[in-house]
């Protein structure tokens, strides 16, 4: 049984996990977007969620503490420029996890797992929701201006014939 243990060792050894959680991390910060399996992509969350909660604060501490997780310096520089302004006012839950289905080789669950604030479809589908709030307002008010000038052509043109 594995009671009490509450990480997943990916069949792997240490420094292989440590190695595998640290450049899909990188990845991520650096595509916004990556595809890989189930499992792997509920560890990444665990590990890439505090390195974004980390980048909030921009010190020179806080980011020699993330370079020590990730190891590569451009994502770090995109952590701590671009991403972090974006997540400022969010308290938590920067990643999202799709699942895509099984993989055909060997069946696994295959996923895809993206940062949240970087999805143009869920951010296309606000804009359209409050275009639909305003569009039955705009309806009624063209109704209402085409009725008027409808008034207004019929009379000029019974004008025309007298």
């Amino acid at each position: 049984m594995r009671h009490g243990k509450k990480v997943n060792h990916l069949g792997r050894t240490s420094a292989h996990r440590k190695a595998l959680m640290s450049n899909m991390a990188a990845s991520l910060i650096l595509e916004k977007r990556i595809t890989t399996t189930l499992a792997k992509a509920k560890e990444l969350r665990k590990y890439v969620e505090p390195l974004i909660t980390k980048s909030k604060d921009d010190s020179t501490h806080q980011r020699r503490t993330v370079f020590s997780y990730l190891q590569n310096k451009e994502s770090v520089k995109i952590l701590f420029d671009e991403i972090s302004s974006k997540v400022a006012t969010r308290p938590g839950g920067y990643t999202r996890i799709i699942k895509t289905g099984n993989r055909l080789g060997d069946n696994a669950e295959t996923c895809m797992i993206e940062l949240v604030d970087y999805n143009e479809i869920y951010t296309q589908e606000k804009g359209k929701a409050a275009a639909k709030k305003t569009r039955r307002s705009k309806k009624t008010a063209t109704s209402e201006v085409s009725g008027s000038d409808a008034d207004t052509s019929a009379s000029e043109s019974t004008e025309e014939k007298v």
